[in-house]
């Protein structure tokens, strides 16, 4: 079995409450991004995993009300809730999607998935050498290498974002990068600030295809370069960097304490 667990919650620290914003008349951030994930041919299962703070219920109330399994568990260890949940849907193969993807482009999950399974590896992403636009980041990984990422793990970064340990550690695991034939890693339609959902509302009113895929859009930006200017300035990868430097104050204490 293939589980997706697409990550939500409703503190994020640029845009407060973005995955309940709405992208167009009917259809949230959150639920735009599920949307998208039904066209998936090989994704098995799909579940909610948000944490157990109080400003949270609403993400919870929301998947029982769409009838979307639905975990909680700790809100700064993702890494943890992450495993919590895969032992408890009992998924031997994990596809993590975080939900301010909305265009997340069915068809690139499906063939990071395709190859996790022709590839004897531990790890398959589209992310590390970056070619695919920001906003379609899929990663796809075996609960053998969670669970040793699980119970190695000590970086902050490590423990917020789930996969850096494997990435890290490239001499334990078996990691593989999918790159795209043309390097489109320019383009940013992931949702992280106020302009990333106004460019994502006009991409959405303006495509009338359903799923959306990376090829809708760029052949859009293409017509209308324009559109690119709506969020140009925002910085990439702006959380993980702040893991990062929070790393750096993790590792001066604990050299203190050793």
């Amino acid at each position: 079995m293939i589980g997706c667990i697409v990550q939500a919650r409703m503190g994020s620290s640029r845009l407060p409450g973005k995955v309940l914003m709405r992208v167009d008349e009917k259809k949230t951030v959150l639920s735009f991004t599920l949307e998208q994930l039904r066209f998936c041919k090989n994704i098995d299962r799909v579940v909610i995993a948000t944490t157990n703070l109080k400003e949270d219920n609403i993400i919870a109330d929301f998947a029982e009300e769409i009838g979307v399994e639905c975990f909680r568990g700790d809100s700064q260890n993702v890494l943890d809730r992450y495993y919590s949940c895969a032992k408890k849907f009992n998924f031997p193969v994990i596809v993590r999607i975080t939900a301010d993807c909305p265009l997340i482009d069915p068809q690139i999950v499906d063939t990071v998935i395709e190859e996790f399974k022709k590839k004897s590896v531990d790890y398959v992403t589209n992310c590390i050498e970056r070619t695919f636009p920001y906003g379609t980041e899929v990663e796809v990984f075996s609960i053998l290498a969670l669970a040793e990422s699980w119970k190695n793990a000590k970086l902050p970064s490590e423990k917020e974002h789930v996969t850096p340990y494997i990435k890290n550690h490239q001499e334990k695991f078996r990691v593989f990068n999918l790159r795209h034939k043309e390097n489109f890693s320019r383009y940013r339609w992931v949702v992280d600030r106020e302009n990333d959902l106004d460019l994502v509302r006009k991409i959405v009113m303006k495509i009338y295809e359903r799923p959306i895929l990376m090829k809708h859009i760029v052949s859009l930006f293409a017509k209308e370069p324009n559109l690119l200017h709506i969020n140009e300035k925002n910085i990439t990868d702006e959380g993980y960097l702040k893991s990062l430097k929070e790393d750096k104050q993790f590792l001066k204490e604990d050299e203190k304490f050793n």
